[in-house]
Formats: C-alpha cells, sequence, structure tokens
C-alpha cells in the first residue's frame, strides 16, 4: 500500500508522519532526522506487513530526497525499511498537557497515535518513545 506520508526511522524503529499537504511532515522528518533519525521515505511511503508489524520502505524514484519548504530537493542518506512503531497525525494540533493513549490502524494492526505539539520539545519527545517507549505507570 503506498501512502501519502513522511517515514524516519531509529535503529530499525519507524514513526509515520501523516498530514495534509503543507501541514509540515517533511519539516519534522528534517528535525528527527536532525536528531539522528534517518530517512525512510518523503511524502510517499510503502507499506507492507512482515511478521504482523506495519513496515514502511521508500518507492525507488524517491529514495534518498526529501524536500525543504523555500530549498528544494536535499539529498539524504536513506534507512532501510524499518517496522513502524508509531504514527504522528499533523492535522490534529494536541491540546492537553498528559493526553490519553490513542491509537491508529494501520494494515490490521493498533499502533500508537500523536497529534501535533507546537513546542520545541516535539522531535525530541518522538525519538526518545522511539528509543524507550512510554514510561510505566
Amino acid at each position: 500500500m503506498l501512502i501519502h506520508a513522511s517515514c524516519v526511522a531509529l535503529d530499525g524503529r519507524a514513526v509515520l508522519i501523516r498530514g495534509a499537504a503543507g501541514s509540515g511532515k517533511s519539516g519534522l522528518a528534517l528535525q528527527l532526522m536532525a536528531l539522528g533519525a534517518a530517512l525512510v521515505a518523503d511524502d510517499r511511503t510503502e507499506i507492507t506487513l512482515h511478521d504482523g508489524w506495519p513496515v514502511a520502505a521508500c518507492p525507488a524514484a524517491i529514495r534518498g530526497r526529501i524536500e525543504a519548504r523555500g530549498l528544494g530537493l536535499l539529498a539524504a542518506d536513506p534507512a532501510p525499511p524499518a517496522v513502524v512503531r508509531l504514527v504522528v497525525d499533523l492535522d490534529r494540533v494536541e491540546t492537553d498537557r498528559l493526553p490519553p493513549e490513542r491509537h491508529t490502524d494501520l494494515l490490521g494492526v493498533p499502533l500508537p497515535l500523536f497529534h501535533k505539539v507546537e513546542s520545541l520539545h516535539f522531535a525530541p519527545a518522538i525519538l526518545q518513545y522511539l528509543r524507550a517507549g512510554p514510561a510505566m505507570m
């Protein structure tokens, strides 16, 4: 399945970034890359099911490229396919300080869902989630 989303990964674990055109998918991906994530795909991501998990990969025609609004297309070292562990929806803004757990379905697999947080800590928090997951209460 080919979807309109960007994707970056850290140590084989990926975050799928979805949203309308101009919502900031590539911008968030670039922020995450600046903090150590690797580009899987920008703007179009192939999703397949492998061993019960959705796996993100890049269509060959756009591999190793990311759009930086106002600068153009930039080259990036492409990451290999990665297991999607969470989804960020940039069309919705988070208003709760401690939001409820949300999930979305991707190829029949429920995945954690985060809404856009308009704060400088958003990108680092996403990477920390990929590294260690949520804190147990």
